[in-house]
């Protein structure tokens, strides 16, 4: 042997994207989402639903999405069927897999799916969440957390951001600055839950959620659902859509131990996971055209900015304050207005703006350079992490490590 392992060449492609009616869209369960999702990824894709052969599927805070939605699509004869869950990073995840069971030969053609429906009318959308608590061992050192309050994703989130602030001198206004850009993408998004304009001076004066922490620092809270069908490259070419090839994907968990040394806060799996995705791809942060960025909090997006390396560490809050991510600028970020003004489908919301990007079919907020797109997804608190690299151009060569 000569030492060198060789690469699974990805050779997959996403021919099909199913969106819902998303935001405060009410009467309507999980499941039900999560049926439309598909059936109109399938049409999308100019394929029928006996041509599909395996699908994955999460579920969101309203449960309500598992393995029966085959059963619900009248689907047989899968060869691929699985309930998966890494939280925010679960999206880059199913591609993944899916990608690898095309090239394998185990599957053809894979649906992948994500739907929810945790708002309910009269109801803000914190209710959402009011019944999420802090999981593990009550005891020893890890009760310090409930004991203290940090009993939500939010003030789990404000930790991080407070600890970024004090170490690279990071300000809640640079914050505010990925929130205005953002909203600034939305306001060219028909599909956007939010498309009114914000200045840093909103975001300075919306109400305090967990310091440091704003309103408007946070995502949405959002009804809907969202699919994808991926196929393998040679038979996305004579499909309806024009064929998004995934060019690289990679996953990393840090696994914080919340204790003197981590760097929680500082430093994410997008290291790790950008890494791998950008070196089976053979691409550079240089050479990433469009950043779909997951967002939960404005926080998340300048450190996995940071993280992928397309700024120094420290460096992500005077970038975001230079106007460099909003319409216009040198670094097109979440150029739908992600899951701060857009929608809030976990994963799906980055996912979803790559195709469409990647299609040309951005409209308005259509960005010229679309050749290769990276995908962001973080799950948990900053515990998860996935990457993909995409484009409308596929990719031929032989790797090796």
């Amino acid at each position: 042997m000569d030492g060198k392992l060789k690469v699974l060449e990805p050779r997959s492609a996403i021919v099909g994207l199913g969106l819902t009616d998303v935001g405060k869209i009410y009467g309507r369960g999980a499941g039900d989402f999560a049926a439309d999702a598909v059936r109109r990824a399938v049409s999308d894709a100019g394929m029928s639903m006996t041509d599909i052969d395996g699908l994955l599927v999460m579920s969101g805070l309203a449960k309500g999405v598992n393995l029966t939605l085959a059963d619900t699509l009248g689907m047989s004869d899968l060869a691929l069927l699985a309930e998966i869950k890494a939280y925010g990073a679960t999206v880059g995840a199913m591609i993944e897999y899916a990608s690898m069971a095309i090239a394998a030969g185990r599957a053809s053609a894979i649906a992948c799916v994500f739907a929810d429906a945790p708002l309910r009318t009269n109801t803000g959308g914190g209710a959402a969440w009011s019944t999420y608590t802090t999981r593990g061992a009550a005891t020893g050192f890890a009760s310090l957390r409930t004991a203290i309050g940090l009993s939500s994703p939010t003030a789990h989130y404000a930790l991080a951001a407070r600890r970024h602030m004090s170490r690279y001198g990071t300000t809640s206004e640079q914050f505010g600055a990925v929130a205005v850009a953002q909203r600034q993408w939305a306001q060219h998004n028909p599909q956007a839950q939010f498309r009114e304009p914000v200045t840093v001076d909103d975001h300075q004066r919306s109400r305090m959620v967990s310091d440091p922490l704003h309103l408007l620092d946070c995502c949405l809270v959002s009804n809907g659902g969202a699919a994808v069908v991926l196929t393998s490259a040679e038979r996305a070419r004579d499909l309806a859509r024009p064929p998004v090839y995934v060019w690289g994907w990679g996953q990393g968990h840090p696994g914080y131990s919340w204790e003197r040394g981590s760097e929680f806060g500082l430093v994410t799996g997008a290291v790790q996971s950008g890494q791998a995705a950008m070196k089976m791809a053979g691409v550079t942060p240089a050479d990433i055209t469009v950043r779909e960025i997951y967002d939960c909090y404005t926080y998340t997006v300048l450190v996995t900015l940071e993280d992928y390396g397309f700024c120094a560490r420290g460096e992500g809050g005077p970038l975001a304050a230079s106007g460099a991510l909003a319409p216009g600028g040198a670094l097109p970020t979440n150029t739908g207005g992600g899951q701060l003004s857009a929608y809030y489908l976990v994963g799906m919301t980055p996912l979803i703006e790559a195709v469409i990007q990647a299609r040309g079919d951005g409209g308005d907020r259509q960005v010229a350079d679309n050749d290769v797109i990276l995908v962001s997804g973080n799950g948990g608190i900053l515990s998860h992490h996935t990457t993909m690299i995409l484009s409308p151009q596929p990719r031929n060569r032989t790797s090796e490590t």
